[in-house]
């Protein structure tokens, strides 16, 4: 049909698509981007000298710079190259990458150590990649939230991953716009952010000409007890306007079919990773339930 009209020709299956390498197996396909990982760690050699075993050091905590600027120009082109690799295939980079880029305006001295630990995380992961099987042909999701109570800037953090196959096929951390006065508050708002997405994802699986008809309602997993109850009551009687809103939203995807929400512990959340900073074990379980694994044994 293209060659009917357009001057083409067919070149096989597809290798590389945009930096992309794509590898086919009889149990699926691996997405990595190993060569454009290799290519960010030989243009920013001088601040990448070792290796790290998680993205985020747990024990340091990123303010505003309150002095000069420390090499804002080249402060600003590390995250841009990192931001390209955490939405293609690195969903382990994204807290990490969506903190950084906050302070790309005036960056410091301690934004500069926290940038180069996930530098020195990426040389030590750089051939990981995702991994999507044949199964489970079941889209669901994760969400989560970080409350912040006690910071200057007291935002939470929301996360969420859509699993498909095996593996991440939609993923995002992000700061929160509103001000939340509760752990529930800050869980409801990352959970209308994941159901908003869902509504995106189920349209979109109803369009695939070959997919099973009809989709079911895509389950979202929360590891927040009120946030769900919150969400199944038909009845909102808070006096915060912008959570009556999300409760609509919610309600409203819930009682047509589009979502389900349903609880899952806090250690097996997915979403837990996009949150927050994490132990080495507690990355390795996250990054292996997204599909998310080495493509030789020496990164394992």
């Amino acid at each position: 049909m293209l060659k009917g009209q357009f001057d083409m020709k067919d070149m096989g299956l597809a290798d590389v698509i945009l930096g992309i390498k794509i590898t086919r197996t009889s149990e699926g396909i691996t997405l990595s981007q190993e060569h454009y990982a290799e290519k960010i760690l030989e243009r920013f050699k001088n601040y990448s000298n070792g290796t790290a075993k998680t993205p985020v050091d747990t024990q340091l905590h990123l303010t505003k710079n309150s002095g000069e600027a420390v090499s804002q120009v080249e402060y600003a082109r590390v995250i841009g190259s990192l931001m390209y690799l955490t939405n293609c295939t690195r969903p382990d980079l994204a807290h990490a990458v969506n903190v950084l880029s906050r302070y790309t305006s005036n960056p410091g001295h301690t934004h500069w150590k926290a940038i180069t630990r996930v530098l020195n995380y990426v040389r030590h992961t750089k051939s990981y990649g995702l991994h999507y099987g044949k199964e489970p042909a079941v889209l669901e999701g994760y969400s989560d939230a970080n409350w912040i109570s006690d910071s200057k800037n007291s935002k939470s953090t929301s996360g969420y991953v859509f699993t498909l196959g095996g593996a991440a096929i939609s993923w995002k951390s992000s700061k929160q716009t509103l001000l939340a006065r509760s752990t529930m508050e800050s869980e409801f708002i990352a959970l209308d952010k994941a159901a908003e997405e869902a509504e995106w994802l189920r349209n979109f699986l109803e369009d695939i000409p070959m997919w099973e008809k009809p989709v079911p309602a895509l389950r979202i997993h929360c590891d927040s007890q009120s946030a769900i109850a919150r969400a199944l009551n038909t009845l909102y009687n808070g006096k915060s306007r912008h959570i009556r809103r999300r409760h609509k939203t919610i309600r409203h995807l819930i009682t047509t079919g589009v979502i389900s929400v349903d609880y899952i512990k806090s250690a097996d959340n997915l979403a837990d990773p996009f949150t927050k900073g994490l132990t080495r074990d507690q990355v390795l379980k996250s990054s292996k339930g997204m599909g998310l694994l080495p493509m030789t044994k020496e990164d394992v």
